[in-house]
């Protein structure tokens, strides 16, 4: 197999950012999402019966669940500090996106900023879905290893996908107010007392939900409180807006059906047949950025939803490649990806199985 290094590639005239292009995509996203909930407030308040108004809301939901998915792709970027050309302006524009999913934008970029630091080292990152290796998978009981691969059934897409976005950000925010109020509650009042209020201010692992991503730091604490306040408020406000029963309802769907495409897309950009899984010692980043990253061949209208993240390998290899770049990028280089792997819609299923990482073999397997 040719050694590719990452000066051999062309990377350098698409690192280029623009504030135009970057804000023309936040308004061709954020406007259509507003446009949307207003004819949905329309229909539901036309004296249409039921029926009909299910069958007339369908499209809509279709609509939002790709335009969720798009806010999110965009807030990704901004994760990577690769939409606009200042830091500011990503963090701003990062956070606003954000809300409309419901999710604390720093604490996921800093989370997903590590998957990139190892991304295809399988002893250090273990994919969105925490695949097991081979050894710590024959350890467990029969009915443990029955929980894991159902655990890891593409259905579980859906409630993992209502998971992610509607309960995790909300989950994390109580589990660390319940932890830091009973520690503080143990603590004698003598310890509290003579302890610095620096002490008493710092957010770290005691606090830490055991399932989140959240509140490593003040700064990321202070983001999810804020988060949690505004995405609160606003569910209020579209409850009355729209009713409490159907907001609600139809918002979950939404959220549901767009986080489990990226967590799909997400998913099948990483584990697949023979794709890159070394161990920490035999791990090389450019080989896990070409050969650990898949790049999809879907069509455009759906690469559009995305933001080009299609385009996985040359995303790993830069990640300051704005998204609105990298489809020229991807093809500027493309001699050079010919070890990488390309995906279709009807492959993706396949990818599926490969729920192991038989860490002895160094690569990713299905469950006998």
């Amino acid at each position: 197999m040719l050694k590719v290094n990452r000066g051999d590639f062309l990377i350098k005239p698409f690192l280029k950012r623009n504030n135009i292009r970057a804000s023309y995509q936040i308004i061709s996203t954020i406007f259509p999402i507003i446009s949307i909930w207003l004819i949905v407030h329309q229909i539901i308040n036309h004296p249409f019966s039921l029926l009909i108004k299910g069958f007339l809301l369908v499209p809509f939901v279709v609509l939002l669940t790709l335009f969720s998915s798009r806010t999110f792709s965009l807030m990704h970027d901004c994760g990577h500090n690769s939409l606009f050309t200042k830091r500011k302006l990503n963090r701003f524009f990062g956070f606003l996106l954000g809300l409309v999913n419901g999710i604390p934008q720093k604490s996921w970029s800093i989370d997903h900023a590590f998957h990139h630091r190892n991304n295809g080292n399988w002893e250090i990152y273990k994919g969105p879905i925490d695949v097991l290796s081979l050894e710590d998978y024959e350890s467990l009981s029969k009915r443990e290893q029955i929980i894991y691969k159902v655990s890891r059934n593409w259905v579980m897409l859906f409630p993992g996908g209502f998971f992610y976005l509607v309960l995790k950000p909300r989950l994390g925010l109580v589990f660390i107010i319940f932890n830091f109020s009973k520690d503080i509650l143990e603590e004698t009042y003598i310890k509290i007392k003579n302890r610095e209020i620096s002490q008493l201010l710092a957010i770290n692992s005691r606090v830490k939900p055991p399932f989140s991503d959240y509140g490593d730091n003040f700064s990321e604490l202070c983001e999810l409180i804020i988060n949690n306040i505004v995405v609160i408020i606003g569910w209020i406000f579209m409850s009355k807006w729209l009713g409490l029963v159907f907001f609600l309802s139809f918002y979950s769907i939404v959220l549901t059906l767009s986080a489990a495409i990226l967590i799909c897309v997400f998913f099948v950009q990483h584990n697949y047949e023979n794709a890159y899984a070394k161990n920490t010692k035999n791990w090389d980043l450019i080989d896990g950025a070409i050969l650990g990253s898949s790049n999809l061949d879907i069509p455009n209208w759906l690469n559009w939803f995305l933001a080009d993240i299609s385009f996985h390998s040359i995303h790993h290899l830069s990640e300051r490649i704005p998204n609105y770049n990298l489809r020229s990028c991807h093809k500027a280089n493309i001699h050079l990806l010919q070890q990488s792997k390309f995906l279709k819609l009807s492959d993706f299923s396949n990818c599926f199985k490969y729920i192991i990482w038989d860490n002895k073999n160094e690569k990713l397997i299905p469950i006998s």
